[in-house]
Parts: C-alpha cells; structure tokens; sequence
C-alpha cells in the first residue's frame, strides 16, 4: 500500500523536472552505454558491461520510485492550512527550552526538506514532534544527542 504525500506546487514540479530527466536523458545514456560496452567483446568478462548493467537497474530503480511517488503525490493549497496547529507547510518558531535559543522551521515534505534554507521534513524527529501543536504547547523530542524540550512560540503561513 503506498501513502500519500503532500506537496507544494514548487516540489512537485521539481520531482517531475527530475523523471524527466532521467527518462529522456540519463536512460539513452545509460542504454548508448550498454551498447557501447557490448561491442567490446566477451561479456563474461566484460567488467564495463557489468557496470553499465548495474548503473541501468540503479536509473531504471530510481524512475520506478519517482513515478510511484508523483502518483501517490497531492499538492497542499496553502490558504486551506490551519495557522491554528502545526500542520505540513506551517513556518513555526520554536524555543529550545534547556538553551534559551529559537529556530524557526517550515515543515516540508521529506523530498523538500533544506535545513539550510529553515525547511525540515514531517518525517524528521523535530517534525514528527511538533505536527499537530498548538502556540504554547510544548514538545519533548528525542534526538541523536538525546531530548529536547521545544516550545511552540508563532505558527505562521
């Protein structure tokens, strides 16, 4: 059984740009590649065929998930989102209660997640832990380094 995922316009046009690319460009490539080591010689003993092989099931693995996913995929609407509980694509500002310090973080789908840019996955342990909080509830999440006790300060978007 396969789950949905959520996603916003902007992630699922680029999870499509990326099948496309496999498919019109990275398996022509990988097919030339084949053929190229097939006209080598002996197969049996042919490690660029073997590889070539191997690289072709990794590509051809790699559509078959991305097309699994887009089927399972719908786009979140953003003015539907209640700012009332954390919820996928809420932007949430969180006080780390044992050090006095605030993030703010955005809740993404796991394929859209960017630390760097404030975007952490639903599935990662912070996400998992705030989904569904309200403004002044508090979470106690436990990470690689041990527990963390957030505090929900704003729910924006």
């Amino acid at each position: 059984m396969s789950k949905v995922s959520y996603y916003t316009e902007e992630g699922l046009k680029k999870l499509r740009d990326e099948l496309n690319q496999l498919k019109d460009i990275e398996r022509p490539k990988a097919s030339q590649a084949i053929a190229d080591a097939r006209d080598k010689g002996d197969l049996s003993e042919n490690a660029e065929y073997d590889a070539a092989k191997e690289s072709q099931g990794l590509l051809e693995l790699r559509i078959s998930k991305l097309e699994e996913v887009l089927s399972n995929a719908r786009i979140v609407n953003e003015s539907d989102i209640d700012h009332s509980k954390v919820l996928i694509l809420s932007t949430v500002e969180v006080k780390n209660l044992s050090n006095n310090s605030t993030m703010t973080y955005t809740l993404v789908a796991e394929s859209e997640a960017d630390l760097a840019k404030g975007k952490i996955s639903v599935n990662s342990p912070i996400g998992k832990g705030i989904l569904g909080k309200k403004k002044g509830d508090k979470a106690i999440i436990s990470v690689p380094s041990g527990k963390i006790e957030l505090e929900i300060l704003k729910i924006t978007r």
